[in-house]
């Protein structure tokens, strides 16, 4: 049992952290060239001096479980405040970016699995679900190996966990140092579109601090201060969401013991709830999006520094040869899909809107973001724009494949999962090539130079 104590010295910890890699990521130039993230590096030095490694820090036994909690805060966010879409009027805009995450979705997944079943699993003697750690590490982030890991402990595989967030950490890596080599080869063969070289980007991009001048505000006052202040308002909102989803779990588990459904999965449903009552009681518009994202965002740093310092070495160095033939399959293949899916999914700004996909694919979003900037400094693609729309279409297929893909797996169902996810991607393919949505002839072959 966690004390308020063990969680103020947790969260002490990191925010000790968490500044040092702001501090860093300002200072230094190695950690600027490489875009890497405070949270990474708050991560990596919790790793090297909390209880897994020198043991200096504190840290409770807690910190594997807090991923938990904090992802259903990042998927029970998302509908929250979102704005209601035309669907009829935007599909053609949004309908590739839609096609192209749910092809990187059913094939990461699926992938992953396939890669364990048919050849790592024949060469060394692995649980079924080892390949789940490729696609919830490198497209599902730190977060969704936490929500998987849940399921996983409850079928009996409790390493699954710091499998999970060494490929998760590996993907974050890969998104970074791939990305840029990506970028710097495409650029110097004049591929891209609003291509800016990394000297050229603004402070601001590479040191991770805004000066005065370029600052933005980040959200909207809803409320009024002699009532409540409004970041305790939206946390208050995302707090029920929580609650009434792990409530909701407690009781299932109850009833259906043999059953292990994901908090995340179910915050989603009851962010999706509450975002209707809040429209039927004209509430919505005292929901500002932007702080709702700066309260993800915020679970999302704290979920990757508490993931990464959370890992057990001993349980990865056990499995350490089959997981680098995970991880170079699953570099590969997010490579593949990269090379020869985006090119020929995308009619405009195809290198923009894949290497976004190959941040996503191998990170996290906010890899994909990051990529983005520096090939789209002053933002003139629609990537996000079209990100955000075609993600809510696609939201609820990821919820599904978290939820069920332990059950499956675990319980003797590997092949048909496989044929399910890869068949889809298969299909979706299919179907956009007779419905003329792909891109064709010389075009894609010029495309694919590039990469």
């Amino acid at each position: 049992m966690v004390s308020i104590i063990d969680l103020t010295i947790d969260l002490g910890l990191v925010s000790i952290l968490l500044l040092m890699g702001v501090l860093l990521r300002a200072k230094f130039k190695i950690v600027q060239r490489f875009f890497i993230p405070a949270s990474m590096i708050a991560g990596f030095a919790g790793l090297f001096l909390g209880p897994n490694g020198l043991a200096v820090l504190p840290f409770s036994e807690a910190i594997s479980s807090y991923p938990t909690i904090l992802i259903a805060v990042i998927f029970g966010a998302i509908p929250i405040g979102a704005a209601q879409v035309d669907w009829k009027k935007t599909f053609s805009r949004v309908r590739n970016m839609w096609l192209y995450s749910m092809l990187l979705t059913v094939l990461m997944w699926g992938g992953g699995v396939m890669i364990a079943f048919w050849l790592l699993g024949i060469v060394w003697e692995l649980n079924p679900g080892f390949g789940l750690v490729m696609g919830a590490g490198f497209l599902g982030g730190h977060g969704t190996v936490a929500a998987l890991a849940e399921s996983m402990a409850h079928y009996g595989w409790a390493e699954y966990v710091d499998l999970g967030y060494t490929s998760a950490t590996v993907g974050l890596l890969t998104a970074i140092i791939g990305g840029l080599i990506i970028i710097k080869k495409s650029a110097r063969k004049n591929q891209t579109s609003f291509i800016s070289d990394f000297e050229d980007l603004p402070p601001s991009m590479r040191s991770g601090l805004i000066q005065k001048e370029e600052r933005e505000a980040n959200g909207e006052v809803t409320v009024s201060t002699s009532t409540i202040d409004p970041l305790i308002f939206h946390l208050a909102v995302i707090g029920v969401v929580v609650l009434v989803s792990y409530f909701i779990q407690s009781t299932m588990q109850g009833w259906f013991p043999q059953i292990s459904v994901p908090l995340l999965s179910l915050a989603f449903i009851i962010g999706l709830l509450l975002q209707k009552v809040l429209k039927l009681m004209k509430a919505n518009d005292y929901i500002d999006r932007r702080t709702i994202d700066n309260i993800s965002g915020t679970a999302t740093d704290l979920t990757v520094v508490f993931g990464i310092a959370s890992i057990n070495m001993a349980v990865v160095a056990s499995y350490i040869v089959p997981l680098i033939a995970l991880f170079v399959f699953g570099i590969l293949w997010a490579y593949a899909i990269f090379h020869f899916i985006a090119p020929r999914v995308f009619h405009d700004n195809w290198f923009e809107n894949g290497v976004f996909g190959w941040g996503w694919s191998t990170g996290t979003v906010a890899m994909g973001i990051a990529l983005l900037r520096i090939v789209d400094p002053k933002s003139k693609s629609t990537t996000l724009d079209d990100y955000s729309l075609g993600y809510m279409g696609m939201v609820p297929v990821e919820v599904v494949i978290i939820t069920f893909s332990p059950m499956l797996i675990m319980t003797g169902f590997g092949s048909v999962y496989i044929t399910v996810l890869l068949g889809a991607g298969a299909l979706l393919l299919f179907i956009a090539a007779k419905s003329g949505w792909l891109v064709k002839g010389k075009e894609v072959k010029a495309r694919r130079q590039a990469s």
